[in-house]
Order: structure tokens, then C-alpha cells, then sequence
């Protein structure tokens, strides 16, 4: 009987080791390897390790892992690699990418009787801090020129209009397809940050009215809807997008009104749509600003700027934010076009946000007009023009997902 409780604590013992998620502790760079420590033994076998290329890229998923603070990894660097990144890729995976230029073997090992320790060896030749430079200029560089293509495309489309301009209803797709699909919506500001004011009326009000409809229209498509909040109540910026994150939403969509001062507010009107970049357009600088006030409370621009850039390099989803922005804006015009004259087509714009730092998924901000302009007010205070921005950011982001499931990186 003795011998069989033996056998059986021995079966039992790698099932109780290895059976709750682990807490990466600690990842540090010692001996020309990343070293990666547990707070409890971890299974090597949860570990997916796979190439990427163009650059050349050495990707770990470290599978039912949660980091165990923010600064986990936080500021690693080695000449032997142009960068080292660890984040929360998902609830409970952790992604690790080894960036090097170029192929090397890379063969990772789990230290004899050491089940709470993980080892990545980094390769043996260096990279100068000339091609490190060189890389983020390059992106940069494929950013600017992605965005610049773009924008003459939407300016040729707003001139000449193709079918989907027209009063022909938006193609429809079974909600069938939807209901595992899950959209967080942002309505900006909110408790003691009014957002603007003009003619007795509040940003933060009007917003949160576009966004409980636009919630109603996602729903009749089937579509599952998180809201950021449904009453009057105070978020951070940073924590907008973190619930977007946390929830594994397919899109962000912060949702603001515009103002300028009083002396051009009868000639600045219309509606815009950002996505994360970094700008010298002083017009998007000034929205940028004027939004981030709440959570800057004076750290300057040099901040803003650093954490605006190192997202921007870091943040795989732009090109699908700015796909997701144009779709949104080609439709909210396009409604309100049907039933208003004079609406003016602001166009889709880039700026630093705040409120889009940060996200994982493809994410925008709608501008959905300028509160101080008063034909402009009027209009967005009205439930028919309310309802035709809602309809028009809710069949934005149909159209977007219809694309995006043909594509094969969607998930």
C-alpha cells in the first residue's frame, strides 16, 4: 500500500507543478542570454517559439503567464539585439520578441532542476547602434509614406464619390457572425472633466448620448458592446484603452466633439477622425492637446512626445487603426450628407492621443463636430443627427471587420 501512495505522489507531482498560471517575475540579461524567472515551476511546453521576418524577429508566447508588474522587462537592451520587448500579448499569455536583423540559431533551455527558470540565448555577433537608429528611422519612414498614400486615396474618394457615397443601404452579413465579436466604445471625458463649452452645452454630455446610441446600433448587428462608461463618471486616459486590452475587444472607439476659440467659431466646423501618430500639423497638435489636458496636468511635451513615438514603433495595429478611421469617416459623412447640406468633411487625421497609447488592437478617436460652432451645435444636440453619426460610425465599423475577416492575420 506503501509503494502504490509513491507511485501515485510521483504521477501526481508534475500535474500539481505545473497545473495554475505562473507570474513572470523577472526577465534580466545575463551571459548573452535573457534569463526569465517564475514565482512557481512553469512548463516549458506552454512555450510557443516561432521566426518572424522583415525584420528578422525570434517571438516566444509563453502561454498561461501573467507579468507580475508593469516594469517586468521594462528597459532591456543589448548590443546583441536591436531591441528586446515583454508585454501581456493576451489575459494570460506573455509575449517576448528578440529582435536582431538577421537569423541566428537560437536554442532556449530550461536549467537541469530548475522548473521556475527559463534561458534565451542571445546571438554572439552585435548590432551597431547605427542600424538600431537606423531600424526605427525606417519604420518612421514606412509610416509617413503609408499614411501619405492613404490620405490622397480618401481625398480622391471624398471627390468622387464611389457606390458606397450613394443612398444604397450598407451590405448586410448574418449577425450570426458578430455575436463573438466585441467592440468597446469610449465616450470622452466625463465627472469633473466637462470637455468643452459652448452655448451652455457640455462635450461630455453630448458624447455620452453618440455613444449609447451607437451601442444600440451595434447590437441590432449583432455585435457585442462594452461601454467605458454609461454614466457621468470620471476614466483616465490610459485606463480607456486598457479596458479595451482587458476585455479583448476587436476595435477602440473614443468618441469626442471639437472647439476652437471664440473668434473662429463661426468658421471652423465638421467632423474628423484620428489614429495614433505623431504630427506636425498644427491644427491636429492643437485637438491633441486640448484632449490630453486631463491626463498630462503639466508633464510637458517632451513626455508626450517620448511616449507618443515609442508606441507609435511599438504598435503593430496603425495601419488597421487608419483603415478602421476611414471607413468610419467615409460613413458618417456620407449619412449625414443624405439629410444635412453643408456638412463639412474634416477628413481623416493623425495626432498624439493619449487616449489611443497603448492599445493592442486597431483603435480611433471621432471628432464628431465642433461644439462652438452654433449651426454645428444645434445639429449634433438634435436625436436625427445624433442618430445618423451612431448609424455612421456603427456601419464604419461593420465595413472595417466585413475587410478584416477576409485577411488572413485576423483573428
Amino acid at each position: 500500500m506503501k509503494h502504490l501512495r509513491f507511485i501515485f505522489a510521483v504521477l501526481l507531482f508534475p500535474v500539481l507543478l505545473f497545473s495554475s498560471a505562473a507570474l513572470l517575475q523577472e526577465a534580466t540579461l545575463q551571459k548573452g542570454e535573457l534569463h526569465l524567472i517564475f514565482n512557481q515551476a512553469y512548463n516549458k511546453s506552454n512555450i510557443r517559439h516561432f521566426v518572424l521576418k522583415k525584420p528578422y524577429r525570434e517571438v516566444f508566447d509563453l502561454r498561461k503567464v501573467r507579468l507580475s508588474g508593469k516594469k517586468v522587462g521594462h528597459s532591456l537592451s543589448s548590443k546583441h539585439c536591436r531591441s528586446i520587448r515583454i508585454s501581456q500579448y493576451k489575459k494570460s499569455t506573455v509575449r517576448i520578441v528578440i529582435e536582431t536583423g538577421k537569423h541566428y540559431i537560437c536554442t532556449p533551455y530550461q536549467p537541469l532542476f530548475s522548473f521556475s527558470s527559463y534561458n534565451i540565448p542571445l546571438p554572439k555577433f552585435k548590432v551597431s547602434g547605427k542600424s538600431k537608429h537606423q531600424n526605427q528611422n525606417n519604420i518612421k519612414k514606412k509610416i509617413a509614406q503609408y499614411i501619405k498614400d492613404t490620405s490622397s486615396k480618401v481625398t480622391s474618394i471624398y471627390r468622387h464619390p464611389p457606390e458606397s457615397f450613394s443612398r444604397k443601404p450598407v451590405r448586410k452579413v448574418s449577425n450570426r457572425v458578430h455575436h463573438k465579436e466585441l467592440i468597446v466604445i469610449d465616450a470622452g471625458h466625463g465627472g469633473h472633466d466637462t470637455g468643452a463649452i459652448a452655448g451652455g452645452k457640455r462635450e461630455k454630455d453630448l458624447v455620452l448620448q453618440i455613444a449609447k446610441r451607437v451601442e444600440r446600433q451595434l447590437k441590432k448587428k449583432g455585435y457585442r458592446v462594452y461601454m467605458t462608461r454609461h454614466t457621468d463618471r470620471f476614466l483616465k486616459l490610459p485606463q480607456r484603452t486598457k479596458i479595451a486590452d482587458r476585455k479583448g475587444a476587436k476595435v477602440f472607439v473614443s468618441i469626442h466633439a471639437n472647439s476652437v476659440p471664440k473668434k473662429k467659431r463661426n468658421k471652423v466646423q465638421g467632423v474628423e477622425t484620428f489614429f495614433l501618430q505623431t504630427t506636425r500639423d498644427a491644427k491636429s497638435q492643437r485637438i491633441a492637446a486640448r484632449e490630453n489636458k486631463a491626463v498630462l496636468k503639466g508633464a510637458g511635451n517632451r513626455l508626450s512626445k517620448k511616449v507618443i513615438v515609442d508606441s507609435v514603433l511599438n504598435g503593430p495595429k496603425i495601419v488597421q487603426s487608419n483603415k478602421l478611421a476611414i471607413d468610419v469617416q467615409r460613413r458618417i459623412i456620407t449619412n449625414l450628407r443624405m439629410h444635412y447640406s453643408g456638412v463639412r468633411d474634416g477628413g481623416v487625421r493623425y495626432a498624439p492621443f493619449w487616449v489611443l497609447v497603448g492599445a493592442s488592437r486597431p483603435s480611433i478617436l471621432v471628432e464628431v463636430g465642433y461644439i462652438s460652432h452654433p449651426r454645428e451645435r444645434k445639429r449634433l444636440f438634435s436625436p436625427k443627427y445624433q442618430e445618423l453619426i451612431a448609424k455612421g460610425i456603427a456601419e464604419g465599423i461593420n465595413n472595417y471587420l466585413n475587410n478584416r475577416r477576409k485577411e488572413i492575420d485576423f483573428d
